[in-house]
């Protein structure tokens, strides 16, 4: 069975509406901190020069990503 996360905002008391749809089992719970951490000024940009890119259909497949991100990290 493949393990999939799920967010759910609880009120404290009330099943949410998520949780209700999981089969029966056990499963771990932790709260989560929903504050993104802020972006550099070149992380945004470089962030935004890809959104951009790809709105243009200047895209790569994953096999392509994975080789770029590979020789970028020196792998």
């Amino acid at each position: 069975m493949a393990h999939a996360a799920r967010i759910v905002t609880w009120n404290g008391k009330d099943l949410p509406a998520e949780m209700r749809e999981l089969p029966a089992g056990r499963y771990v719970v932790e709260s989560v901190d929903l504050e993104a951490p802020s972006l550099s000024a070149e992380e945004d940009a470089g962030i935004e020069a890809a959104l951009e890119s790809y709105r243009q259909g200047r895209i790569v497949d994953a096999k392509r990503a994975r080789e770029i991100i590979d020789a970028t990290l020196g792998r």
